[in-house]
């Protein structure tokens, strides 16, 4: 499989220092796409990774996204000023289900400007939300700005199904990036994922993937 569909991932709370060194050098023995980290790591896996194209992912509003906006705009300024390539960020799913729908659009669109430069995916955590929401979801991140829209977080109640990349590639078009994540642990998995329309894999298991 072509290595750039991998965000080489590690997020885990009790993820240290050691860990974090491990996965850079994977991604840039690799060539991923890039690594993906919580902000904390990010300064960190600039430095690691600084004179390579693998890029600095930083997650936002991770894992639950019912922070405010403003939290979500101050850290994703933050994770640029440290050298964050790519946004993942975490609609406010409550919102959503809510049909508080100028809440999630404007909510999107403020990190959007807050990345400046930078890529944004809208993570809008598929398992927790119906079809309707799912196409509602991709389609305000649409209309907001972002890059891409992804699945999971891969920390609620299930991750990236076929079915559901599927219908985020149907809904957003060819415009944007559709990322999968959430339980991609084989390659048999990534492949469905890619065939159903995934442009982008998140994945702490690339290894296992890729070999």
């Amino acid at each position: 499989m072509n290595t750039k569909l991998f965000d080489h991932t590690i997020l885990k709370a009790d993820a240290r220092k050691e860990d974090v060194i491990r996965i850079c050098k994977e991604a840039l023995e690799y060539d991923f796409m890039s690594v993906c980290v919580n902000s904390y790591y990010t300064p960190f896996v600039a430095k690691e990774l600084a004179g390579s194209d693998v890029k600095v992912c930083t997650v936002i509003g991770f894992p639950l996204g019912q922070m405010s906006t403003a939290a979500k705009v101050a850290e994703t300024k933050l994770a640029v000023a440290d050298g964050a390539h790519e946004i993942d960020m975490v609609i406010n799913v409550g919102a959503l289900k809510d049909a508080d729908y100028d809440v999630v659009f404007e909510d999107i669109k403020a990190v959007k400007e807050a990345c400046g430069d930078a890529l944004l995916k809208v993570i809008i955590e598929t398992c927790l939300l119906t079809d309707d929401e799912k196409v509602k979801a991709c389609e305000l991140s649409k209309e907001a700005g972002a890059d891409f829209v992804k699945t999971s977080t891969g920390f609620s109640t299930g991750g990236a199904t076929a079915k559901d990349v599927a219908l985020m590639r149907k809904t957003v078009g060819k415009e944007l990036g559709v990322k999968a994540s959430g339980g991609i642990r084989d390659r048999e998995t990534a492949e469905k994922m890619v065939e159903a329309g995934a442009s982008r894999l998140g994945t702490s298991a690339t290894i296992a993937i890729c070999k």
